[in-house]
């Protein structure tokens, strides 16, 4: 393929200049201000330029080269390069270029009363890059709920039929809307702790990991409590066995999680929130288990925990008196130190007073890739807050994103053994 810029060594053409006339039957001895020579004709100018643009060489760009360079364009861009022509068009359809693609955070995927899935695009502009009704799964299923999102992978529940007694019969499966593929977890089928018996846990919280930068597999964690509510077990089922694993807690004595959507998967482990205000840990394989003190020891509260830019972060929003949202970064995961990032009187991002403001608010999720929050009044209104700038942007007026996880398209193939 040529470079653009219209042909030359260097990618461009002299311009302003006429061509060089004969001085051939000129007087010699004419006087120096004499007229100058009568220019060409416009068609003849023309002319000469389309021959020049002719005869000089185009500049090749190897394909590894422009396949390295396009892989790092944000793929909505990319998706805007198809129009310029035919060969753009397949060049940048390559499912190896829009697997390296760099992604963002597109939107939130969300469930709507009555209607099924839900989607709000974040870009404003256009349909959102995959199609949130999530078709491969609701042609084979009654009813489908997001429940978590996690490095472009969705953990959804699923019903064959909702109606009367069936709505307590579902199911599991993970799937990638970008790819179209998806994978039904097995029942937790575990042997007993005491007698051995083959036993099946019924679990309401489970919790997705996946790392888009390591795609061989996904795994899902679930917490299984004893009778006392204590979490003693956790299962793990990972998509490359496509089994379900029992391991033993290592977590400190009477750890009760706070269930929920209140994770973190990041660098192969998952963090969970704890009721007593804590965050326990534990990686992939069930072999590393830890309890990180949340540092905070003036609120002593519940926290929710999200990543952003490659560091887990807690926050925490106090409504009890004037409402007010801090952030914390782990900037230390070895020594488990925890920095307040930022604090901001939640009231006059709505543009409320703080003493006539009755609101509960709450946080949706930080962005993946800056400093970006997404807020809630849990009525109305949902909007974004950059703490760098303190600018703020309304999102929703309507009540409809109130709850929502956040997604990033991810264009690599699940592991096999899916659909």
């Amino acid at each position: 393929m040529t470079s653009g810029g219209g042909g030359g060594e260097h990618g461009c053409t002299e311009q302003g200049h006429l061509p060089a006339t004969d001085r051939r039957g000129r007087d010699e001895d004419a006087p120096p201000h004499s007229a100058p020579p009568f220019p060409f004709p416009e068609a003849a100018l023309e002319t000469k330029k389309k021959q020049k643009l002719v005869q000089q060489p185009s500049l090749e760009i190897p394909d590894s080269a422009l396949v390295e360079i396009l892989s790092r364009v944000p793929y909505r861009s990319l998706c805007r390069f198809k129009c310029v022509s035919k060969p753009w068009l397949a060049l940048c359809s390559d499912p190896d270029i829009r697997r390296r693609c760099p992604q963002t955070l597109s939107g939130f995927f969300y469930n709507r009363s009555g209607c099924g899935l839900s989607f709000r695009n974040l870009s404003g502009r256009g349909p959102p890059l995959v199609d949130p009704s999530l078709p491969f799964l609701r042609g084979r299923y009654g009813r489908v709920e997001i429940q978590q999102c996690c490095g472009g992978l969705l953990l959804c529940r699923y019903w064959d039929s909702y109606k009367g007694r069936n709505k307590k019969k579902f199911g599991y499966a993970v799937c990638n809307p970008a790819t179209g593929e998806w994978t039904v977890l097995t029942l937790i089928v575990l042997p007993d702790p005491v007698d051995g018996v083959p036993v099946i846990y019924n679990v309401n919280d489970l919790f997705l990991g996946f790392d888009a930068a390591v795609p061989s597999r996904f795994v899902v964690f679930a917490p299984l409590s004893n009778s006392f509510g204590e979490f003693a077990q956790v299962a793990i089922f990972s998509s490359e066995t496509r089994r379900w694993a029992s391991v033993e807690s290592e977590w400190p004595y009477k750890t009760v999680l706070l269930g929920g959507t209140a994770c973190a998967y990041l660098n192969g482990t998952m963090h969970l929130t704890t009721h007593s205000g804590t965050i326990v840990s534990v990686d992939a394989e069930g072999e590393t288990w830890r309890e990180i003190e949340d540092g905070m020891e003036e609120y002593r509260e519940v926290v929710s925990i999200g990543h952003s830019q490659g560091s887990l972060h807690a926050w925490l929003i106090d409504n009890d008196k004037d409402p007010e949202l801090c952030v914390w970064v782990l900037e230390d995961y070895g020594s488990g130190k925890w920095t307040l990032k930022h604090t901001v009187e939640i009231s006059e991002l709505f543009g409320r007073q703080p003493d006539k403001d009755e609101a509960c608010y709450s946080m949706l999720a930080i962005h993946p890739d800056c400093n970006l929050v997404f807020l809630t009044d849990n009525k109305k209104m949902t909007v974004s807050y950059d703490m760098d700038t303190r600018k703020v942007d309304v999102i929703c007026t309507s009540g409809e994103l109130l709850v929502g996880a956040p997604y990033v398209p991810c264009f690599v193939e699940m592991s096999a053994g899916g659909h």
